[in-house]
């Protein structure tokens, strides 16, 4: 059977497109960026990639007529302009029409559960993309899900961020709204069971898994999974906006995102009907069961896909790859060399693993302050850290930077960065082995500076450049990783 995907570089994109592959399906997975997707996905004779552009509708010329069914995977609740209903709405018209044209049976959408009679904006804007999709001459099968739990989703990290670094949290009204969890691999399974179940065609199902809690019982029950001893203290005075500032300070989603959540955590997003059980039978796991294997996933440093891969500057907007050729013209520079006898594929592992807990090698609280203050003036900061202590690939968040490049056979990485900034800045690093003497690493830091403003934030930064790039070179070369005590119960 051939499948469209579209979102297929988000969260549940990634994750889906290996099951339908296993189950034989020709995939065409719709992206902005054939870049990005190349560096995720093995890719293999049945799938087939096409660029398209789902608002301005460039592209969807080249969907084949001969798909028969697609996954419609894409939001836009982050963007920085707040505008996502209308883009959302925009989108979902263009990809209608677009089915219009060809020989699909149905269509399947993801979305939030739309219970509640006076609905926040993001899930009016759900919605509101239901009605759209409905009125397609193509049939839609609608999954709507409350939070999805599982390693790398928005929903688990937001849990994670606020109870791992939190003793003591003061919380807002909204924490006592029940919601219904439900499990990264329940949601696939919904997703993979429907397809082409025609009893499915122009419905909605409310899917969710057996628990009903509370966002205050949901955050003590990962504190006791983790054996940590948390409070939390209900106070009336944190607005909507306080709150979306307390929680981009505290976790790793950018104002806009915060907002959104914040805003939509008023509803209750509990199941009214397990319709869906009649269609795909079996029980989902529990959010203790699921939280087990976020934890297994993070802890074999296997996290398949995080939310923060296609939230860079909102999922319509992500042009970052453009990025990837560092622009020589109207730029300033720094460039430190050194070189080294150590071997040069250890020297490749500790520029592989910066970031995240082990940090930038060299003046770190530095770093983090930055951070910080990038998130006092609404940027992302720190808190992203990596999907994965070990590996990079093109796309990856990295703290504030974004990875634009990570090829360990020709020893370079580049990365982008996303805090706020009077400019674009890039930071490379790569190993040059052509000098007799010794391997040479090389780390350059690119700025292009937006008018004067930028070209002085460059020149106030110079000295703190020198000494602290200077210094995380030498350290790249020097550091040993902490081998870790062997258990001896195994």
């Amino acid at each position: 059977m051939k499948l469209l995907i579209t979102g297929a570089n988000g969260y549940i994109g990634t994750r889906l497109i290996p099951l339908l592959l296993k189950d034989g399906h020709d995939l065409v997975c719709m992206v902005r960026d054939k870049r990005r997707f190349i560096q995720k996905v093995d890719l293999s004779e049945h799938v087939h990639i096409i660029e398209a552009d789902l608002i301005s509708g460039k592209g969807l010329d080249q969907i084949p007529r001969d798909i028969e069914a697609a996954y419609y995977l894409v939001h836009s609740m982050s963007s920085p302009k707040g505008d996502f209903s209308d883009t959302e709405k925009t989108s979902a018209e263009n990809f209608s029409q677009a089915m219009d044209s060809t020989n699909c049976k149905q269509v399947i959408f993801l979305t939030g559960i739309v219970n509640d009679k006076k609905l926040s904006k993001h899930l009016s804007s759900r919605l509101a993309v239901e009605d759209v999709l409905n009125k397609s001459k193509v049939p839609c099968t609608v999954l709507r899900a409350a939070i999805i739990i599982g390693s790398g989703s928005a929903s688990f990290e937001i849990i994670r961020d606020l109870t791992e670094k939190l003793p003591v949290m003061v919380a807002p009204k909204w924490v006592l709204t029940r919601c219904q969890p439900i499990g990264i691999r329940d949601v696939l399974r919904y997703l993979t069971g429907i397809l082409h179940k025609e009893e499915s065609y122009g419905k909605a199902f409310d899917i969710g898994g057996p628990d009903i809690l509370t966002y205050q019982q949901m955050l003590l029950i990962y504190a006791a999974s983790r054996n940590l001893k948390r409070y939390i203290l209900n106070v009336p005075f944190l607005t909507p906006k306080l709150s979306s500032y307390w929680l981009n300070l505290v976790t790793s989603v950018p104002f806009s995102l915060a907002s959104s959540l914040v805003e939509s955590m008023k509803n209750e997003v509990v199941c009214h009907n397990d319709l869906i059980k009649k269609i795909i039978p079996g029980d989902c796991l529990t959010y203790r069961e699921s939280l087990k294997l976020a934890f297994v996933k993070i802890e074999q440093n296997s996290i398949v896909s995080s939310w923060k891969d296609a939230l860079n500057k909102g999922y319509l907007e992500t042009t970052f790859m453009n990025q990837v050729k560092v622009p020589q013209n109207g730029t300033v520079s720094s460039k430190v060399k050194v070189v080294f006898k150590r071997n040069s594929n250890e020297v490749l592992d500790n520029i592989w693993g910066i970031g995240g807990n082990r940090g930038w090698y060299y003046l770190n609280f530095l770093w983090k302050l930055r951070g910080f203050a990038d998130k006092v003036v609404g940027g992302v900061g720190m808190r992203r850290g990596r999907r994965s202590p070990i590996s990079l690939l093109a796309g990856d968040t990295l703290d504030f930077w974004r990875v634009l490049l990570a090829d360990k056979e020709k020893r370079r990485l580049l990365l982008y960065a996303e805090m706020k900034l009077p400019g674009e800045a890039w930071l490379e690093f790569c190993i040059d082995k052509s000098d007799p003497s010794g391997n040479t690493l090389i780390q350059t830091a690119t700025f292009r500076p937006r008018g004067l403003w930028g070209r002085l934030y460059w020149y106030a930064m110079w000295p703190f450049h020198l000494f602290i790039f200077k210094g995380m070179a030498n350290e790249l070369i020097r550091y040993q990783p902490k081998l870790l005590k062997q258990n001896p119960s195994g």
